[in-house]
């Protein structure tokens, strides 16, 4: 039996259900959503960019790393915290584990951003 699987189909299905009645008492099992895909990854980078080459923030130009913290912590409401050498960290921003209904709403905090701001999205761009 292999670690995970991604239900695709019945056959995978009917699987599991397989493994779920024959495993013993006290076995754990986790279901998680389906991550984000390849295409939303390439948007969001897209996006991340446009924003980076067009938004002045505070009088500084971020990188596109800096707005994905930066719009990451904001959905998820971070949690900021003191570093360890003054000035502060954020806690909680990886997006390679997001789902993909969670990577849909970053994306869409992302362009009601961009509107408000008038950024002109290429979504076209690597």
């Amino acid at each position: 039996m292999p670690n995970w699987l991604s239900i695709n189909n019945d056959e995978e299905r009917n699987k599991i259900k397989g493994w779920v009645a024959k495993a013993p008492p006290g076995t754990f099992i986790c279901f998680k959503k389906p991550c984000r895909t390849a295409d939303q990854n390439r948007l969001l980078w897209a996006r991340l960019g446009d924003i980076a080459r067009q938004v002045n923030w505070y009088g500084e130009k971020l990188s596109a790393e800096d707005w994905k913290d930066v719009f990451t912590a904001s959905l998820r409401k971070a949690k900021v915290v003191p570093g360890l050498e003054g000035g502060f960290v954020v806690l909680g921003l990886r997006t390679s584990h997001m789902s993909k209904q969670e990577m849909t709403s970053l994306l869409e905090l992302i362009a009601a951003f961009g509107a408000e701001k008038g950024v002109i999205f290429n979504d076209d761009n690597e």
